[in-house]
């Protein structure tokens, strides 16, 4: 039920308020054109302008021809009079026809440009905001409606060259009908208001209904994705959790086709209300008209062009105001996107700062504090004050929930702390230059992204701007100890560790530890930040990678380890023991276990496991033979 809830959208236009922000619109779709291929934009502006011109050059040509025609003399001098009005009706046709082709090709040109620019944009923006707003519900809800912002822009640039186009000859069918009789022109437009409310009203439903079901749709996609996830499938099977899953899905669907059957209900009685108010209006046109040529107000040859201009002015309004509004709800999309560009700019990852030390001694948290967005429960950290003294191995223990993955998260720069300050020597991590920063940190996760490319790019996106050299790659893969797990590869490093795709691999969880070792090797940053390295590996495995990382230590890389295993950590310098968000000893093991607190309680209940004494096994009891099936 969480997922639907409604933000209100931007929906105050109306008619009156759709025809003030038409050159705005325009303008809008002209700017991204111009920014995708300056050079195609040009070409559609002048190639519908062009068209415009001739639509109003050809009504004007065709009365020239009817005035010849329906005049006196005989039926060849008539014709002859009317040959160069029907040569320039030709020649106008086929300069139309070229215009259309030149139109055409350059927003094909563009459309797909407009739509790559705006999608990069999107991305790069997302990429660059810090991580507080990707976990924030509010900012990723509009993540998930901005997404269509790219697509929407793509499509105005074809609604807008349509709509300038549609513009122009409306223009042009209104100046000859002007030109030909005033009455006829508040008719026109008496014919297409009708069709423009109809329009702007289901365009509005559509677009309040999509932000109130967007997250509806997202979490029915969610539900249908996870039938088909391959980590869900072992689960779905085993425990039947199919036709769960499906049920909720036809649950969620059926209440989204219930949406969509309600704004097709109240389109169609729009539509039906839309179309008697045109009929009349057309019939009050035409009437119009056979009383204008029967009080000889009008000559049958000005009725003719009259007939043409009217029906070409129709057609041009109805297309005018459906661009329009397809072009305003194009924009609203748009406009989401803009609007994450503004707020992903202020919730970005600030650029620049101040310098950190080149070779800081230590690393202080002088009373921290640090609750997640929307928790109400006591704080993840609460005061802490520890030191994280550099070129040595740092251990954080404590049960599930202390506070330690969350502790080096702001170590990373990956939070900002609501209280206290996190000084590298002198210089606060808050001021500092949070991409410098980063530089100088590698993350080894304990749910680190297992990325669906080669095992070589795997390790290499550690560090990914840096010049990728086989004496780099091999010497991460020794320090993490994975020559095993790349020779039992297929193809090595070059095979593709997703097996959802033609000739993919499947590493086992102890394996891919190792290779997200090897990548934080990769990176060589200054401090290597470890979170339960060993959870997937054996007790072999596990004692070759603390070889490792005491190896690490051992050239002078500083070493923040986080592990359950409190045995793993009596070779640490310093051991900082954090209790529901606080911390509540440090000191070196030795210490910590002769002060008997918590480290001692903690190591005492985990040792307790392997100093029982196994009892001896007993003899096997006699088998019986099994029964006999029937």
């Amino acid at each position: 039920m969480g997922w639907n809830q409604h933000a209100d959208a931007f929906l105050e236009l109306n008619f009156r308020a759709m025809i003030t922000r038409l050159p705005s619109l325009l303008a809008s779709s002209f700017r991204l054109a111009r920014q995708a291929d300056p050079r195609a934009a040009r070409v559609v502006l002048a190639a519908e302008a062009g068209r415009g011109v001739a639509q109003a050059v050809s009504l004007l040509a065709v009365n020239s021809a009817l005035g010849r025609l329906v005049t006196g003399g005989s039926i060849e001098a008539r014709l002859r009079e009317a040959v160069p009005a029907l040569v320039t009706v030709a020649v106008v046709m086929l300069v139309e026809t070229l215009l259309r082709a030149a139109s055409t090709y350059a927003t094909g040109r563009l459309e797909p440009v407009v739509e790559r620019v705006a999608t990069e944009r999107y991305l790069e923006r997302a990429a660059a905001v810090e991580l507080s707003a990707i976990e924030d519900h509010a900012f990723h809800k509009l993540l998930d409606t901005a997404q269509y912002g790219a697509s929407s822009a793509r499509r105005m640039i074809a609604h807008a060259t349509r709509l300038v186009n549609a513009m122009i000859s409306l223009v042009a069918a209104a100046s000859v009908l002007t030109v030909l009789h005033p009455a006829l022109l508040p008719l026109l437009v008496t014919m297409t208001l009708p069709s423009a409310w109809s329009a702007l009203t289901n365009a509005r439903r559509r677009y309040e209904s999509f932000h109130t079901w967007v997250q509806h749709a997202r979490a029915g996609y969610l539900l249908s994705g996870l039938l088909t996830e391959p980590a869900a499938a072992p689960e779905i099977r085993l425990h039947g959790v199919g036709p769960f899953l499906l049920r909720h899905f036809r649950a969620m669907s059926e209440t989204a086709e219930a949406e969509q059957a309600r704004l097709a209900r109240l389109a169609a009685r729009t539509g039906l209300i839309a179309a008697a108010w045109t009929g009349l209006a057309t019939v009050a046109t035409y009437a119009t008209l056979g009383g204008l040529l029967l009080a000889g107000a009008m000559a049958l040859s000005v009725a003719g062009t009259a007939v043409i201009a009217i029906r070409t002015g129709s057609g041009s309004l109805d297309s005018l105001v459906l661009e329009v509004n397809q072009l305003h709800e194009e924009a609203l999309f748009v406009g989401d996107l803009q609007r994450l560009y503004k707020e992903a700019a202020e919730r970005a990852i600030p650029v620049g700062g101040d310098a950190l030390p080149d070779e800081p001694r230590e690393i202080r948290f002088e009373k921290v504090s640090f609750s997640y967005p929307g928790d109400g429960a006591r704080p993840a950290l609460d005061d802490v004050s520890l030191t994280l003294p550099l070129g040595r191995i740092i251990a954080l223990v404590g049960e599930n929930g202390s506070g330690k993955t969350t502790l080096v998260k702001l170590l990373a720069g990956l939070y900002k702390p609501d209280r206290g300050r996190i000084l590298w020597d002198d210089v606060d991590a808050v001021t500092a230059d949070r991409h410098r920063l980063a530089e100088r940190i590698a993350m080894v996760a304990q749910d680190f992204k297992r990325w669906p490319f080669t095992a070589r790019v795997n390790i290499a996106v550690g560090r990914s701007s840096a010049p990728l050299t086989e004496e780099r790659l091999a010497a991460s893969i020794a320090e993490a100890g994975a020559q095993d797990v790349l020779a039992d590869l297929p193809r090595g490093l070059d095979t593709l560790l997703a097996r959802n795709f033609s000739g993919g691999h499947e590493l086992s969880g102890g394996q891919w530890q190792r290779l997200g070792i090897a990548r934080a090797a990769y990176r060589r940053g200054r401090i290597l930040i470890v979170d339960e390295p060993t959870a997937a590996l054996d007790a072999r495995a596990e004692l070759e990678v603390f070889e490792k990382i005491r190896a690490l230590a051992g050239t002078g890389q500083t070493v923040v380890l986080i592990t359950h295993r409190l045995a793993s950590v009596r070779h640490a310098d310093l051991v900082h023991v954090l209790d529901q968000g606080r911390l509540v000893e440090s000191g070196t093991p030795d210490e910590l276990l002769a002060r008997g607190g918590v480290y001692a309680e903690l190591y005492s209940l985990q040792a307790e496991q392997f100093s029982t004494r196994v009892p001896a096994p007993k003899p096997p009891a006699t088998k019986l033979p099994a029964p006999e099936a029937g």
